[in-house]
Order: structure tokens, then C-alpha cells, then sequence
């Protein structure tokens, strides 16, 4: 008699569930640890602001929607054994365009691509099926299990998908830390937006324009701003055209902190100039002058303007202004004020020292960053666009 059970070793039930279990847990973990803020952003955009993400149901429902049309694909194709991982690249090619939304001037999806991109690749996956599915006969008593190598074989495929949905998806680091600090900004969580990719040296104006916001929040711009990568220009401190922008967090909030909401598009120090002669400026709008300065590396004109804004010899004169006031000193022989700061004064004396005892220029910086890098004596000399 004949004991053998075709339908039992035509079965891919093993297979069916570790692939399952692989697609789950990554949809979910990218979707809730690593875009989430992405996707916060897209829905924004695509809602006018209308609607808000939430991050777990999002991830959810996302994750059940490609496993649904995985399995809708599972019952149409029949395909089994080496090839049964084929059927979920339709859902893992539409969660890496799902999660692929970025910015160049503006913040979209980039459909241009996709356009023909998708529709290419939905092809010649639908080719490759056909030719799987004319040999998959030739697979019938291949073992299953779990250790079989028809099981390694599927879950090959599962990470070669998985690496493409990263390299297809967006994963620009400053990108990230852009939307999430827009995120925490949005919950007055100005802690938070300073947090997120601060141990990062990389940075843009965007993700500085940001930061100098939450740190204005939090009244320390003049005294932490140099803590931070920073691009050297005052041009991008502000949306005030399409080179710096924000996606989610209001820009009219920004513009009622600082005074009033610029009518037309100018530079952010040619604006925070207009809303002071219109005496529209708010206090925070002062930090944002001299830090302007600050980063444009014009020390003269900070030495000529702090004055108006902070008495020049008291204890509240924030870090970085006392320090580029030494510099400043240091730098001009006829000062048009002069300005003293015991404990500050030896430290520049050290750092001119420490400069002097280098060899070479690399050796200079590096041995400058490591003592000096959160101050604006770094900032000003080994800091260039």
C-alpha cells in the first residue's frame, strides 16, 4: 500500500509561517521605530494639515493592508516551496515607496520615478513568477521544515527584499532628524527636537533652523548654539524663502514668536532688520540678530550691535557672545569696544597656544575640536561651508 500523503508533502505551511512572521515584524518595526515621522509628515501634506498620524494604529494598519494583499497574491499565484517568498514583493515594494517620500524643494512622494519604475518592476517580478510556476511541479518532494533548504532558500529572498525596501526607502539621516524634531516642536517638546540627532556631526539648514528655534525657546541661543553642526550663514536661520522650510510645524507660530509674519521673501537678517525699525520685533528676535551675525562670521557688526540688546560687562551676557566679544578683541587693534573676561581671556591665550604647538593644519583642527569644538572660536576658524 501506499502510505505517502501528496497533500501533506505539497505543503508550505512552515515556510508560509516564517515568512509571514519576517514580513510582520519588519513592516511594523520600520514603520513605528524608523519612518513614523515620514509618514506623520506625508499624511500632513496630503491632508493640508487636516489630519494627524498616529504612530502605532499607523503602523498597524499599514502592516495588515500589505500582509492582506500578500495573501491575496498567495491565493492567486499557488506559488509553493523555493518560491513561495515571491509573493510578498508586491507588498514590500509598495511599503518601500510608501516610506520613499522626501524633500528637495518642496516635501512629496517622488511619483516621477515610480511613474515607470513600479509598473517595471511589477513586470518583471510577473515574468519571473511565470517561469517559477512552469517548474515548480519539478519541487514536489522537497522537504519543508524549518531547517530545510527550502526554507533558508525563502528567507534569502525575504532579506534580499528587506534590503531593498531600505535601499529604495528614505533613510537620510538629517532627513529623519528634521522630522522628528518638527514632531517634538509640535508637542512643545523643545528638549526633545534639541535631542534627536545631536551626537550626529552632520546637519543642514533646515534641521538648523530648527534647532536655533527650540533653543530660542528655551532662551539659550546665545548660549548653547555652537553645542550643535552648524552651516556658516545666516541666510538659513529662517523660512523665509524656499531655501529652508518646515513640513509640519506651523510657520506662523515661528513668525508671531519673532514679531510679525514678513509679507514678502527676503533674508532673515534683512527681515529681523525690518520688524526692528518697524518696532515689531519681540525680545527673542535680538538672540536671532546676533546670532545672525555669528554665523556670517562678521564679528564687527556683533561688536557694534550687541550693546543695544545686552549690558556688555554683566553676568547675563550669554557664553557665545562673551566669546566672540574675546575674539573680537583679540582680532582688531582698534576695538570699537573693549571687553575683558579673566576666566575667558586664559582660555583664549590656551587655544592660541594649543594652535601654535601643531605641525600641520589637520593636527590643528583636530586637536582644536577636542577641547574647543563647542565654541565659537572653532566655529570661526575650522568651520566653512
Amino acid at each position: 500500500m501506499n502510505y505517502n500523503h501528496p497533500a501533506r508533502n505539497d505543503s508550505t505551511m512552515t515556510i508560509a509561517v516564517v515568512c509571514a512572521f519576517i514580513f510582520v515584524v519588519f513592516s511594523f518595526l520600520w514603520l513605528y521605530f524608523f519612518q513614523s515621522d515620514l509618514l506623520a509628515a506625508f499624511q500632513h501634506v496630503l491632508s493640508a494639515g487636516q489630519t494627524s498620524y498616529n504612530h502605532t494604529v499607523g503602523a498597524v494598519i499599514i502592516t495588515l493592508v500589505l500582509w492582506l494583499l500578500q495573501m491575496g497574491v498567495c491565493s492567486v499565484l499557488k506559488l509553493k516551496r523555493y518560491a513561495y517568498a515571491l509573493t510578498f514583493f508586491p507588498s514590500m515594494l509598495l511599503l518601500a515607496v510608501l516610506t520613499s517620500a522626501g524633500q528637495d524643494t518642496g516635501f512629496s512622494i517622488r511619483f516621477g520615478v515610480w511613474l515607470w519604475l513600479f509598473p517595471l518592476l511589477l513586470l518583471g517580478w510577473y515574468v519571473l513568477v511565470r517561469i517559477v510556476r512552469n517548474v515548480q511541479n519539478m519541487w514536489q518532494r522537497i522537504p519543508t521544515g524549518l531547517f530545510s533548504r527550502c526554507s533558508w532558500a525563502n528567507m534569502m529572498q525575504m532579506v534580499l527584499m528587506i534590503i531593498g525596501v531600505a535601499v529604495i526607502s528614505n533613510t537620510n539621516a538629517v532627513f529623519h532628524f528634521r522630522m522628528h524634531a518638527e514632531s517634538a516642536l509640535n508637542e512643545g517638546d523643545y528638549n526633545e527636537a534639541l535631542r534627536v540627532g545631536s551626537r550626529s556631526h552632520e546637519t543642514d539648514g533646515n534641521l538648523m533652523m530648527l534647532r536655533m528655534y527650540a533653543l530660542s525657546r528655551q532662551g539659550l541661543l546665545g548660549e548653547r548654539l555652537f553645542y550643535y553642526p552648524l552651516v556658516p550663514s545666516s541666510e538659513i536661520m529662517l523660512p523665509t524663502d524656499s531655501t529652508v522650510l518646515m513640513v509640519r510645524y506651523p510657520v506662523d507660530s515661528l513668525y508671531r514668536y519673532l514679531g510679525a509674519k514678513p509679507k514678502q521673501s527676503m533674508k532673515p537678517m534683512d527681515y529681523l532688520a525690518a520688524i526692528v525699525r518697524s518696532h515689531q520685533a519681540s525680545p527673542a528676535a535680538a538672540d536671532y540678530i546676533l546670532c545672525g551675525y555669528l554665523l556670517d562670521k562678521d564679528i564687527d557688526a556683533f561688536a557694534r550691535e550687541v550693546g543695544r540688546y545686552y549690558p556688555i560687562n554683566s553676568d547675563s551676557l550669554p557664553r557665545h557672545y562673551r566669546e566672540a566679544l574675546v575674539l573680537y578683541n583679540h582680532r582688531r587693534s582698534n576695538p570699537v569696544i573693549t571687553y575683558n573676561d579673566a576666566v575667558l581671556d586664559v582660555d583664549y591665550n590656551d587655544l592660541q597656544k594649543l594652535e601654535a604647538s601643531c605641525q600641520n593644519d589637520t593636527e590643528r583642527k583636530g586637536k582644536v575640536m577636542e577641547s574647543y569644538a563647542n565654541s565659537y572660536w572653532y566655529f570661526f576658524d575650522y568651520v566653512s561651508q
